[in-house]
């Protein structure tokens, strides 16, 4: 982390020891026995056996990062903070553990939006602004009382919001980020959960925004993902509240549900409620927020929460990887969107070698018809459509796992196939499944460095599989797909669970992978951002979700675009400074220009 004429002496230093990786039982505690500062007698480093975890004294260590090379279980992080974040911490769980800095400011009547990646504090930041968590201001031995913690933020608009939270006068609602934990908490139909909680009265209103009419009689472990998403959403819509805080209400949901998820949202606001969003879907987050914090820092050792900004400059801060205030660079390269601009479609009839024809296939009482297509080497195809349009089942009758009814053959070809639902069945390490599965590929130096090291595959090569985290898991299994030599990958939701700026890496690493390897990649994604930034030709679904759908011929990206936005009724344009994809706010005088002129979507502005 630079930042503009920072020197040694004025840095201070957080260690950080993982409590699941270190185990002093079993190694022979190089990191005290290396430690310059024990030598010279000092307790920098403490192994006790009742605490089962080494203690390392920030005060007394040097920052030399000795004890971080020896430790056998890459168990220890040292990291040299700028000295102005040491009066700004707000909260840390314990010893040698994650620490946040600063906290987001709501405003009342107003969305926040908060970006940054995962393990950066969003979560802690929520709890704490919902008041189940008292923040400690670091002293985690000696938790200061509700004077000290209001004196601390006396002057900001954080004492004004704490002291309301305190006199009881703020009631907060959470949707989680974990929905598919929900059926696991709580039982009994949507109907009966919807009405213990229907204080607002709005609950026909909301049902109706959020397509939760026909499964009102089912029970909640029958709900697919999506469908306890916009529950969960539901739940927080319908309750009297005075804050309102979703996290990550996007996961799960095709775009049209993310769009009117986030209008049910915008419906919740009044003068005197406060609404927070943590979103990975940057379009979305747009299209939500009226302003933005963004959270950077080193994920599991601390996060540093930014002033607010106006949204269009949020997001592109947390892109660029600078914060123009703080004269701070976080990240060393910016993410920008440039959108190659698509072979025509004459060339790529030149260019065609595979054809698949036209099919059609039943499952119970949906239907779906193909319309016969062509594809070619080095091309990614990105299928837009609503859930239950069926495009899992178009990518699984390319991948030979389905029969089409009338008997028509796809073209026979190496497939390797990442599904949408990962649930992982190996019990070893993640080193020893890409042995298994992938043995030439990850050792092979061009996987390495095109696949394996920008998705940070590397750092989680002992962890066993079972324990992996949802965004871990999505990680391993695109490296497990792209690992297989194939002619034709299939890549079903590669962004889920995945956070912004892994997003983006997971896109570059498909789109360079596709075009070294010269194969062809068939994509389904709901991120537009990650769609658009992917796609050299779009495969469009349209017709009636879950009854009768049609999968269209592959068209360019921007018809096939503008095709698929016109169904949706909005419109988008383009940043000029990143080239990102921004949703226009209904009715604005950009959407209805565009709207009238017939251009939904734009590849250049």
């Amino acid at each position: 982390m630079s930042r503009g004429g920072s020197s040694s002496d004025r840095l201070t230093r957080i260690a950080i020891v993982s409590t699941d990786k270190c185990k002093p039982k079993k190694c022979r505690q190089e990191c005290k026995k290396a430690c310059p500062v024990v030598r010279m007698g000092k307790l920098c480093i403490e192994v006790t056996p009742v605490d089962k975890l080494a203690f390392i004294s920030e005060e007394l260590c040097i920052g030399c990062g000795i004890c971080a090379k020896k430790c056998p279980f890459e168990a220890i992080t040292i990291i040299n903070l700028p000295s102005n974040l040491e009066r700004d911490t707000t909260h840390r769980y314990s010893a040698n553990s994650f620490k946040l800095h600063r906290l987001p400011t709501p405003r009342p009547g107003e969305v926040l939006g908060l970006v940054g990646t995962n393990g950066i504090g969003k979560s802690t930041a929520l709890k704490i602004l919902a008041g189940k968590q008292k923040p400690n201001l670091g002293k985690f031995n000696d938790p200061p009382d509700w004077t000290e913690i209001l004196n601390y933020f006396r002057g900001s608009e954080l004492q004004n919001y704490f002291t309301k939270i305190l006199e009881d006068d703020l009631k907060a609602v959470t949707k989680p980020q974990y929905v598919d934990q929900i059926p696991k908490a709580v039982k009994g139909s949507v109907q009966f959960l919807l009405d213990k909680k229907n204080d607002r009265k709005n609950q026909e209103i909301v049902c109706t925004q959020l397509d939760l009419l026909h499964v009102r009689d089912r029970n909640v472990e029958a709900l697919s993902g999506g469908e306890l998403q916009r529950f969960a959403c539901a739940i927080v819509c319908i309750q009297d509240a005075d804050i309102f805080m979703f996290d990550e209400p996007s996961s799960y949901l095709d775009v049209k549900q993310r769009l009117k998820a986030a209008i049910a949202i915008r419906d919740l606001i009044a003068p005197t409620k406060y609404i927070i969003v943590v979103e990975h879907d940057l379009s979305v987050l747009d299209y939500l927020s009226d302003f933005i914090c963004c959270l950077y820092g080193v994920p599991g050792a601390y996060g540093v929460v930014t002033m607010p900004f106006s949204v269009r400059e949020g997001i592109n801060i947390f892109l660029d990887g600078f914060v123009p205030t703080e004269n701070l660079r976080f990240r060393e390269v910016s993410l920008t969107f440039k959108v190659a601009e698509t072979a025509m479609e004459e060339e790529i009839k030149r260019m065609c070698r595979y054809e698949y024809p036209t099919m059609t296939k039943k499952l119970g009482s949906f239907k779906m018809s193909v319309v016969g297509g062509q594809f070619t080497d080095s091309e990614i195809i990105v299928m837009l459509g609503e859930n239950g349009t069926g495009k899992t089942t178009f990518i699984r009758m390319m991948a030979g796992k389905l029969e089409p009814d009338g008997g028509e053959r796809c073209p026979v070809l190496n497939v390797s196939y990442k599904p949408q639902k990962i649930s992982p069945k190996s019990q070893g390490s993640v080193r020893q499944l890409l042995h298994e599965r992938i043995r030439d590929a990850y050792i092979h130096p061009q996987f390495v460095t095109d696949v394996m090291k920008p998705l940070l595959i590397e750092v989680i090569m002992d962890q066993e599989v079972q324990n992996l985290s949802g965004g871990e898991l999505q990680r391993v299994a695109l490296c497990l797909c792209l690992g297989k030599p194939a002619d034709v990958y299939l890549i079903d939701e590669p962004s889920a669970y995945l956070d912004s700026e892994q997003r983006l890496h997971a896109a570059k690493v498909i789109k360079r992978f596709i075009l070294h390897a010269k194969k062809t990649a068939f994509v389904v994604e709901h991120d537009f951002i990650m769609a658009t930034y992917l796609a050299d030709r779009v495969i469009v679904f349209d017709g009636n979700p879950g009854i009768d759908t049609r999968a269209n011929a592959p068209q360019s990206l921007l018809n096939g675009m503008n095709k698929f936005l016109m169904s949706l009724e909005i419109t988008f344009r383009r940043d000029p400074n990143n080239f990102r994809p921004r949703i226009n706010k209904r009715n604005s005088v950009k959407d209805s220009e565009q709207k009238k002129t017939g251009n939904y979507f734009f590849l250049e502005d």
